[in-house]
């Protein structure tokens, strides 16, 4: 089947991106894990000992990168509709998080516990529509920052991909009600032309 111009200029900016020829080169599942890595720089999410859950997590970069600095004594869970390779020491559960039985087989695993730190990198297959593309990536958005509301320990913190657009500052809003202070974040390895932005949500007021 014929390439549209559009997916062979992905594809030629995707293999010649300098964050995907790094991760290749380091062991890394994604180009996205740089971006984490630039946050955590910033605002040290990520510490030993720590519980995460990361959804949206295929193919895997940020579960990755958590679990090297949560170690042995943390842990990580992950979730996505899509199969994820296996991880060491992650614990992965596919299926849908609006779902019960998913959420109950993640509060086995979590006996109960609140956690410490919930990361969401998300986003829709896009249409190339705005009306129609926007919408669904707040949809998104939101569903995270419910799990995070249900599953964060009072002073947990929340890191989340948003575009920016239609419902952003409504959103924006939304999560500075439940957190004692927010920042945004743009990583150097965002592609500058994206109106992707990484909210960070610190202290979870519970």
């Amino acid at each position: 089947m014929k390439q549209r111009p559009s997916s062979r200029r992905w594809l030629d900016r995707h293999l010649n991106d300098e964050y995907v020829k790094l991760a290749q080169r380091q062991g890394w599942r994604s180009r996205a894990v740089f971006k984490l890595l630039e946050i955590q720089e910033r605002d040290q999410l990520l510490r030993p000992g720590l519980s995460v859950v990361d959804l949206g997590a295929a193919p895997g970069g940020w579960s990755q990168l958590a679990q090297r600095l949560v170690g042995s004594s943390g842990r990580v869970v992950a979730l996505d509709l899509l199969a994820l390779e296996p991880l060491p020491e992650v614990t992965f559960l596919q299926g849908d998080f609006r779902e019960e039985a998913l959420l109950q087989e993640l509060e086995v695993l979590l006996a109960g516990e609140p956690v410490d730190l919930v990361i969401s990198d998300m986003a829709p297959n896009v249409t190339g529509v705005a009306s129609v593309d926007q919408p669904r990536s707040i949809y998104l958005c939101e569903l995270a920052l419910d799990f995070a509301r249900s599953h964060l320990k009072p002073g947990g913190n929340f890191l989340v991909k948003v575009f920016q657009g239609e419902g952003f500052d409504d959103y924006v809003r939304d999560l500075r009600s439940s957190f004692a202070r927010m920042v945004t974040r743009k990583p150097k390895a965002s592609r500058p032309q994206s109106r992707e932005v990484y909210l960070v949500g610190l202290n979870f007021k519970g």
